[in-house]
């Protein structure tokens, strides 16, 4: 169990659900790049957030930076699309949503628990989505808003969104390769986030 410090919304009380016949309206970007954002997609979100905080296997990951092991500025969690905890079967369904529509299988669900503004990620690109022609990275951002930024890898103007209480968040085409993504730290108070992101199987 995580501890963190947040406050629902009363707007986001309900049972936690989406609507299956509802269709993400897409931006281009350049060099064959794509998004999808669908603000408030899944209704509900805060009842999923708090069960997530409070039942998911959260972790720490550390990485070698510099000659150094770093502990990496967030908490993790990861499980199959196909068998979710107890409590979690609307991520199933979600995955098996984002299957249907996209024509991909998709297997795999990592969760990222930001607890505060120090928790962070830096600027990259999916690690095996990079080296793909084409990937897609889906993600349902549960809790506070934070922002998510985008920006050209070769250089150009970057976008930004402010991404939470059930957003839908979608990177296609040659969006790993050429473009990156980041959760930047914050200096203001600002609650957790959780961000749900699902990847599909990738060919060798």
């Amino acid at each position: 169990m995580a501890t963190v410090t947040w406050q629902g919304s009363l707007f986001d009380a309900g049972s936690t659900s989406f609507d299956p016949a509802s269709d993400p309206s897409r931006t281009t970007l350049r060099d064959g790049a794509w998004i999808e954002h669908a603000p408030g997609w899944l209704r509900g979100s805060d009842r999923l957030f708090a069960r997530a905080v409070e039942s998911l296997e959260w972790g720490a990951r550390t990485m070698q930076m510099y000659g150094e092991h770093v502990v990496q500025p967030r908490l993790m969690a990861h499980f199959d699309v196909a068998a979710p905890p107890p409590g979690f079967e609307v991520l199933r369904e979600v995955g098996e949503w984002l299957s249907e529509r996209y024509g991909l299988t998709f297997e795999r669900v990592g969760c990222n628990l930001y607890r505060d503004g120090q928790d962070s990620v830096a600027w990259h690109g999916d690690r095996i989505a990079r080296d793909l022609p084409h990937a897609i990275i889906a993600i349902v951002s549960l809790g506070h808003r934070r922002p998510f930024r985008l920006r050209p890898r070769q250089g150009g103007r970057s976008l930004g969104f402010e991404l939470g209480r059930g957003d839908l968040m979608v990177m296609g085409g040659t969006c790993q390769r050429t473009w990156q993504h980041a959760v930047p730290k914050v200096r203001r108070p600002i609650g957790p986030r959780i961000s749900v992101t699902y990847r599909h199987a990738y060919d060798p």
